[in-house]
């Protein structure tokens, strides 16, 4: 074999790879977390291998009282700069929000992000369900997400950097790495971020082949980097003020703070959970006790990560108590809650859950155990401790409910809850454990009213990410398992042990029950069959789509007549989606059809039929009405483009604006040209003679018939509607159906097809004929259809997406005439209106931009030929 073969055969195999990877990244990326968090176990084991159980509750008991105020006053300074990200990064945009709004919605975000982890997807979907309430674009809030996200990134690589600059003689020796070394990398690091500032000076644009990226200017660099290192410095004097007395000092630890928080992002692991703390401990345990630092941690989670959570749900909470009053800024920062409180009270609730399970792995105080043993008998307290950390694995299961407004969710959360405070006072008198419980019961009824989908949570496959966040759980409770009870010799008889100060056992079976559990939900999530399949629509359903297209105002509904579209009805049968599935894309088209009051449902019900299929979910050319709804299912949007809509009522053929189309108008008379309308019932003595200027049409253009988006052509789908048509010496050489409803809202064409020998401005003189019929009619709007990126963001910070698009809307020419198309609906002076493309998952748009296209014109072939 010669080496040319050697390569293509590489090739070929590095392909296969590259595509397997792409394929299965997200279980993949879940597996290589899940593995980093086993070897940060190990490492904490081996780290803490003289420390004892005894020594950290010492350790606990032993802090301060002024040391808990102060880690109090600085997570307070920490999360009042973190509101600052939101508000520069507001400003940054050209926006401006009241503060109030603003401050609880970074809050929010901030709290939920640093419990769940991934403070990008789950600080942004916080962001994304607030503000989309308040007005700005997905754009917008991609931009702010963008901005909050990289400014933190950068300012903790600088402040890390310089730290590291002034201090590495002393922090060098912890870690075991050479001053020298340590200075070059701070140096590269801070010679980097000066360049980039540099280069941006004056918001100077960088250019990256065909994508321009404006950088913030030095100001706006400048006022986010004092932002982000006040931030990072107050919440390292969290910790630092826990710690014991200890000779190393504050500009030290700041270094390793910054180091441990950026290998925790970087690791993937919800909220850094081990691996943040295994980079402390093995930075200052040659310093400070293990104990401590272990003791010190463990209250820097509560204060830092849990009580903010708190804070955010009461605050929520006391907004959804005061929904009867009057005052519009209570009723706005109440809608503003509504948005905020399911997310709010799902990371409470996978809180809560970890609680539960890691409290069954940990001893029980003696005195609280001798307590029970007078009242309580020996089978009641064990059962209590087992079912107990079984209801923490339900409340984590819920939390993902939760999060998507179940009822079902709602209700197992609310019974889990329940059991488990009663269970807690059983099994330990945990009063600490139940007044938590309480609590996350508390926010659960007073937010009863925001969860009113009717869906079984058994229904819910758990997703690869939140397979993980379990996984990683179960781990962690094996872990402190056996840093508890290191001392204890395992035998199989420890199973078998039943005895009030039997603790060790006890916790085996909660963990050995807890990974049955787990493993049995993973295996019903991973195997599960398929619930739902995409099927034509049939008779039936056409009859009762069509039925529901009559009574509302968007005129492009009528493409369901096609036929060839899948139906999703609602549950009263009052609206539906109508989809079609491309790879593993299942595409809706338009917003839902029909009462409003279902959009929701629908919205919700179409994203889990696609994720139980094992698909993703994108909705194309939607409006920014369902944004929300989409954000709420987690969906992310990216403009498409932008849809002109003529306001009938004020169509007048008079002015200087309308003079080339006036003029346009009467020379297609004076060429012979004829505009007549056909109403549906007489469209079928025509349809031969509209089918040879459909045909005559295709043949000149090399094309063939679309579908999805658009119509083709079809006789009976031709006949269905009226059709507007243009005679020349009584023959018929051009016309186009007209979509209409009975709502005399809008109406619109699909099809608009000419012979080769029309004269010249025929499409305008047709097109100006429809509107002034339309608006004899009553017809109020006219739809002139969307341009295809057009109106896309040319501004500093734009999405990368909108650069590509406003790139290739400027320059693609060759390819699709997006230029030509916008200028000629602007000839009618319409209204634009935003459309985007919303996919689930965080899924590539590109992919399912591309599946959209494969639908619409029938595959790859009928892409590729025009």
């Amino acid at each position: 074999m010669s080496g040319h073969d050697n390569l293509e055969e590489m090739e070929e195999t590095d392909g296969f790879f590259l595509g397997l990877f792409r394929r299965y990244r997200t279980p993949l990326t879940a597996a290589a977390t899940l593995v980093v968090f086993c070897l940060v176990g190990y490492a904490i084991m081996q780290l803490t291998n003289e420390v004892r159980y005894d020594d950290v509750v010492d350790a606990l008991a032993a802090t301060r009282p002024s040391a808990i105020l102060l880690a109090l006053f600085f997570t307070a300074l920490s999360f009042l700069s973190l509101v600052f990200y939101d508000l520069n990064a507001i400003e940054y945009i050209g926006k401006k929000l009241p503060f109030p709004h603003v401050a609880l919605t970074a809050f929010s975000a901030y709290a939920v992000g640093n419990t769940a982890g991934f403070g990008a997807l789950s600080g942004g979907a916080i962001r994304y369900r607030a503000y989309t309430r308040l007005g700005l674009s997905p754009e917008d809030i991609g931009r702010i997400i963008a901005f909050v996200t990289l400014s933190f990134g950068l300012g903790l690589a600088g402040v890390a950097a310089i730290a590291l600059l002034i201090i590495a003689d002393e922090i060098g020796p912890l870690i075991g790495v050479s001053a020298l070394f340590l200075r070059l990398i701070a140096g590269s690091i801070i010679a980097i971020l000066g360049a980039a500032m540099i280069i941006g000076r004056e918001g100077r644009a960088l250019n990256l082949g065909p994508v321009e990226i404006r950088l913030p200017d030095s100001r706006t660099w400048s006022r986010q980097f004092l932002v982000t290192a006040f931030d990072i410095a107050a919440s390292a004097s969290v910790l630092y003020v826990l710690l014991p007395q200890t000779a190393i000092g504050w500009p030290v630890f700041l270094a390793v703070y910054a180091i441990a928080v950026g290998l925790g992002v970087l690791s993937h692991v919800p909220a850094g959970l081990g691996v943040f703390e295994t980079v402390i401990i093995a930075s200052l345990g040659s310093a400070v006790n293990i104990d401590a630092v272990l003791g010190s941690l463990v209250i820097y989670r509560l204060i830092y990560h849990v009580l903010p959570l708190l804070i955010a749900v009461l605050a929520v909470s006391a907004a959804e108590l005061r929904r009867f009053v009057d005052h519009p800024a209570a009723s706005s920062m109440r809608r503003i809650g509504g948005r905020l409180m399911p997310q709010l009270l799902s990371a409470l609730a996978l809180l809560l859950g970890v609680m539960l399970v890691f409290s069954s792995v940990t001893p029980t105080p003696d005195q609280n155990l001798e307590f029970l043993s007078n009242y309580l008998p020996l089978p009641m307290v064990e059962g209590a401790h087992f079912l107990s950390s079984l209801l923490g694995l339900a409340l984590v299961v819920a939390a993902r409910g939760l999060g998507q407004r179940l009822d079902g969710a709602w209700w197992v959360a609310v019974f889990s809850a329940l059991a488990a405070l009663t269970l807690s006072l059983l099994k330990a008198i945990a009063l600490v454990e139940a007044a938590f419980l309480a609590f996350l019961i508390f926010g659960l009824f007073v937010s009863r009213r925001l969860f009113t989908r009717h869906a079984s949570l058994l229904n819910q496959a758990l997703t690869a990410s939140w397979l993980m966040a379990i996984a990683v759980i179960v781990v962690g409770a094996v872990v402190i398992l056996l840093f508890v009870y290191r001392d204890v010799e395992y035998s199989n008889q420890l199973w078998w042990q039943f005895e009030f100060t039997a603790e060790a056992p006890r916790g085996l079976r909660a963990v050995l029950g807890i990974t049955i559990i787990s493993s049995a939900i993973a295996i019903f999530s991973l195997l599960r069959p398929a619930t739902f399949r995409p099927e034509p629509a049939t008779d039936e359903a056409l009859v009762r789509a069509v039925e529901i297209v009559g009574k509302q105002g968007n005129a492009d509904a009528n493409l369901v007549r096609m036929g060839d579209k899948s139906i999703m009805f609602s549950e009263k049968g009052d609206a539906f989606i109508m989809y079609g599935r491309q790879g593993r894309s299942w595409i809706a088209l338009f917003d839902p059809v029909g009462d409003h009051r279902a959009v929701q449902e629908l919205v919700w019900r179409f994203v889990e039929a696609a994720r139980a299929a094992g698909c993703r979910a994108v909705f194309y050319q939607i409006s920014p009405a369902l944004l929300s709804h989409c954000a709420d299912a987690g969906l992310r949007a990216f403009k498409l483009g932008e849809l002109a809509v003529a306001d009938l009522r004020t169509f007048e053929m008079k002015g200087g604006k309308w003079a080339n189309l006036r003029q346009t108008a009467s020379r297609a008379q004076r060429d012979g040209l004829e505009f007549a309308v056909v109403e549906p019932e007489n469209v079928r003595e025509i349809i031969d003679d509209l089918a040879a200027v459909s045909t005559a049409w295709l043949e000149h253009h090399n094309a063939k018939e679309k579908g999805f988006s658009l119509g083709s052509f079809d006789p009976d789908y031709v006949s269905a509607q009226p059709v507007g048509i243009l005679k020349k010496d009584g023959r018929i050489v051009a016309f186009a159906n007209i979509l209409v409803t009975e709502s005399r809202e809008e109406g619109t064409i699909d099809l608009m097809r000419f012979s080769p020998d029309a004269p010249k401005g025929s499409m305008d003189f047709l097109f100006v004929q429809i509107m002034e019929y339309l608006r004899g009619q009553g017809f109020t709007h006219f739809n002139l259809g969307m341009a295809p990126l057009s109106g896309m963001s040319k501004r500093e910070a734009a999405p990368v997406w909108d650069r590509i698009g406003s790139t290739v809307f400027e320059h693609g020419e060759r390819f699709y005439n997006f230029k030509g198309l916008r200028a000629f609906k602007s000839k009618f002076h319409p209204h634009w209106q935003p459309r985007y493309l919303a996919v689930s998952g965080g899924g590539n748009p590109m992919i399912a931009l591309m599946d959209a296209t494969f639908l619409i014109g029938g595959g790859l072939k009928g892409v590729v030929r025009k």
